[in-house]
């Protein structure tokens, strides 16, 4: 027995024998959220909505494609052009790539400035940092199925960073080929493992969700609740604050889709790849190109790939670099500024990152690189030295002094 009662007898029936529909209604209805959520906790519900678009558009793409060197620019093409409404399922695949991780990058940064990595949510966040992993993997495998120019060339670049590990680098990448250069058997891998990946993503995320509800949110204040007084239902409250949400979201990425769908390509891609015509300047799709800007910003190959993939690892120890006990910036001056400045980092790695690696551009990325990684440490020096401003005793408490504050204004409006 669920312990549930439900008007419906069917689902009542059903939910006796199999409580999904209780689940549900207590993780998707019931569930407590602080009162105080702004609008950034609006992007990790528009990531999900995302997935779910990408899933849904990928898999009757799938349908009109061939993942075979000789026709795979062609069944990109055929869909374009022959398939009813295969520009639309192309485009909305395409750009939803992207807003996918902007909403995932808001999602992240929304978390760095509250500190919803610290304790009890240090698992909550690594389980969010290996779903951003598996993104940059199935979206890289993506990037390479039109087998245009950038596609055959970036897939070259990426894979070969792998012979700089030592002993078995080399074999890593002849597994990764399944030959001796980028081919057939690679495009038939990479598609194979694109179509399988997004559903790792919705285990991670179904995980993700689980130790959401296990830790609770966190909250702007970054204050744990203390009672039934700091919470609201998840619905309606936040449900038809989602729907607004999404409905914006909608507004930005139909209108990309439908008046500039090859924003955020590249012109080149357009062209059938060719193993023997080398772009001049081979970029990957622009999510990529802070950790791009770092790979290149170190003169050796070896260290270059441990620099650029030890900038996303040591995300996974912030939880203990960060000393600090305060949680959210509103309370931590100091952090705050630092932050901000973090965040222009990153703009500049993408900056130096999409232009040609010559002149001042190679200077920038070094100084950004090592700014970058000069963060973690400042971080925990922070935590020891920073006088955070003193917190509120409970989340109700604001919320209610600036109510009473609202109705004690009043007056003097009239007046």
């Amino acid at each position: 027995m669920s312990g549930q009662e439900f008007d419906n007898k069917i689902i009542q029936w059903v939910d006796e024998r199999l409580p999904i529909f209780s689940i549900l209604k207590h993780s998707a209805v019931d569930y407590p959220t602080p009162k105080n959520l702004n609008y950034w906790w609006n992007f990790g519900s528009l990531a999900g909505f995302m997935l779910v678009v990408m899933v849904a558009t990928g898999i009757f793409l799938a349908m009109g494609y061939a993942a075979n060197t000789l026709v795979a620019f062609g069944a990109v093409e055929h869909i374009m052009r022959d398939v009813n409404y295969g520009w639309l399922l192309r485009y909305l695949h395409m750009n939803g790539a992207s807003f996918f991780f902007i909403c995932v990058y808001i999602h992240i940064f929304r978390g760095l400035y509250y500190g919803s990595y610290k304790a009890p949510r240090e698992l909550l966040w690594a389980l969010g940092l290996l779903i951003y992993l598996v993104m940059m993997g199935t979206a890289f495998m993506g990037y390479v199925l039109p087998w245009g120019q950038m596609s055959f060339w970036g897939a070259t670049v990426i894979t070969n960073l792998f012979s700089a590990v030592p002993v078995v680098g080399d074999y890593i990448v002849t597994l990764l080929w399944g030959g001796f250069s980028v081919d057939n058997p690679t495009l038939n891998r990479f598609f194979a493992l694109h179509y399988l990946l997004p559903f790792v993503i919705f285990a991670l995320v179904f995980l993700h969700v689980v130790a959401l509800h296990t830790s609770k949110s966190n909250n702007p204040l970054g204050i744990d609740v203390k009672g039934p007084q700091d919470t609201i239902p998840f619905h309606p409250y936040y449900t038809i604050k989602d729907l607004f949400g999404i409905g914006v979201l909608l507004l930005f990425y139909l209108g990309v889709v439908f008046f500039a769908p090859n924003f955020f390509g590249e012109p080149d891609n357009y062209v059938p790849a060719n193993p023997l015509v080398t772009p001049p300047h081979i970029v990957p799709e622009w999510y990529f190109l802070p950790f791009y800007a770092i790979l290149r910003a170190i003169p050796d190959k070896l260290g270059g790939v441990v620099a650029m993939f030890g900038a996303i690892i040591i995300l996974f120890f912030l939880p203990w670099i960060d000393s600090s006990k305060v949680r959210s910036a509103k309370f931590r001056p100091i952090f705050k500024q630092i932050f901000w400045i973090f965040l222009a980092v990153c703009l500049v790695l993408g900056y130096c990152g999409s232009q040609p690696p010559e002149g001042e551009i190679v200077i920038v990325g070094r100084i950004a690189t090592a700014a970058y990684f000069l963060f973690f440490p400042l971080l925990w020096v922070l935590g020891k030295v920073e006088k955070p401003r003193p917190l509120p005793h409970s989340i109700a408490a604001p919320v209610l002094k600036g109510a009473s504050a609202g109705h004690a204004a009043q007056p003097m409006e009239k007046a």
